[in-house]
C-alpha cells in the first residue's frame, strides 16, 4: 500500500506556489504520494497526480497532514487531520505561526523527517460545544483554540450569565465570552487579557471580552469542568469555533463547553521548549541571562 500525505496550502499567497510545488516534488521523489485539495491546486496551478475535493480529503488513509501557511491554514488543516485521526504538521508561511512546527528555512529537512517517519506525536486538548434554545439542540461543534460568543450589534452589550460546574458564577454585560484551550491561550484569549498556558497544562480558560464589571478576570478551570453561558434578551450573538465555523445564537440560548472528546494530534520534528517558542514568536528580551551557575 502506497504512503500518502495530504498537503494543505494557503492559496492566496503568491510566494506559496513555488514552495508548495517543491514540497510535492520532494515527496514524489521519495516515493510518498502527496494529495492536494482541488481548489488549492487550481488556484496555484500545482502539478500533482492526486487532487481531491475538500470533503473528507484526509479520511482515506493519509498518514499525515502537512500545512504550508499561517495559523489560519493550520486550523483548517486541523479539521481534516482530526477527522482522519492523522497527525498535523505545519510550516509557517504566515506571521506569528504559533501552531506551526517549522519555519521556511527548515522546510526541506521537515519534509525529509516526514518521509523517514522521524517525528513524535503529541496530543492537544480540544473543546466541544453545544447550543440549546429552550432545551432544543441547535448546534454542536468543537475547537482546537477557542470557542467565542460575541455580540452582533456594536452599539449594545451582550448580557449573559456564566455558569461553572452547574453553578452560576456571574452575570456580565460585555462584548463577548471566550472559552479556550491551553493551545488557544496564545490566540484570541491572549488578546482579551488571558494568561499564557503551557501546552502540557490541562485546563479550560474562560475570559470575558471587555466586561463592564469589577470581577471580570480570566479564569483557569479544571479540565473536567463544564462551562455554560446563558444568553439574556439584550442583543443577538454569534458563536464561533476557531474563527472558522460560526452560528447565530438567539436570546434564551444556552452555550455549553466541555473538554473535547477527541484531541488534535500534532507532529513534532524539531523539538524545543515552549519557553523558547514564546521568546522567538514574541521577540522577548533575554539579553543578560546567564542560566544556572555550574558547580
Amino acid at each position: 500500500m502506497s504512503r500518502e500525505v495530504l498537503v494543505v496550502i494557503h492559496p492566496r499567497r503568491s510566494v506559496v506556489r513555488e514552495i508548495a510545488q517543491r514540497v510535492l516534488d520532494q515527496f514524489v521523489a521519495a516515493g510518498v504520494a502527496p494529495r492536494v485539495l482541488r481548489d488549492e491546486a487550481e488556484l496555484l496551478d500545482l502539478h500533482c497526480e492526486n487532487v481531491v475535493p475538500p470533503d473528507d480529503a484526509a479520511a482515506l488513509g493519509v498518514e499525515l497532514v502537512l500545512v504550508l501557511g499561517g495559523d489560519g491554514s493550520l486550523l483548517r488543516g486541523a479539521e481534516l487531520a482530526r477527522s482522519a485521526e492523522a497527525p498535523l504538521l505545519g510550516v509557517n508561511l504566515g506571521h506569528v505561526g504559533f501552531l506551526a512546527e517549522a519555519e521556511p528555512d527548515a522546510l526541506e529537512s521537515t519534509v525529509d523527517h516526514v518521509v523517514r517517519k522521524d517525528y513524535q506525536v503529541e496530543e492537544r486538548m480540544t473543546v466541544d460545544v453545544t447550543v440549546r434554545h429552550r432545551g432544543e439542540l441547535t448546534y454542536q461543534g468543537w475547537a482546537l483554540n477557542e470557542v467565542s460568543l460575541e455580540k452582533v450589534d456594536r452599539s449594545r452589550m451582550l448580557e449573559c450569565i456564566v455558569e461553572v460546574d452547574n453553578r452560576p458564577l456571574s452575570r456580565w454585560g460585555c462584548d463577548g465570552m471566550i472559552c479556550s484551550t491551553p493551545t488557544g491561550s496564545t490566540a484570541y484569549a491572549f488578546s482579551a487579557g488571558g494568561p499564557v498556558m503551557w501546552p502540557g497544562v490541562e485546563a479550560l480558560l474562560v475570559a470575558p471580552i471587555s466586561a463592564h464589571a469589577l470581577f471580570a478576570r480570566p479564569l483557569v478551570l479544571a479540565p473536567t469542568s463544564s462551562v455554560a453561558v446563558e444568553v439574556l434578551p439584550s442583543t443577538p450573538a454569534v458563536l464561533s469555533c476557531d474563527g472558522r465555523r460560526s452560528v447565530d445564537v438567539v436570546a434564551f440560548s444556552r452555550v455549553e463547553v466541555t473538554r473535547g472528546r477527541r484531541p488534535v494530534r500534532l507532529a513534532v520534528v524539531h523539538p524545543r521548549s515552549f519557553t523558547d517558542r514564546l521568546v522567538a514568536k514574541f521577540g522577548l528580551p533575554v539579553s543578560g541571562w546567564r542560566g544556572r551557575t555550574r558547580t
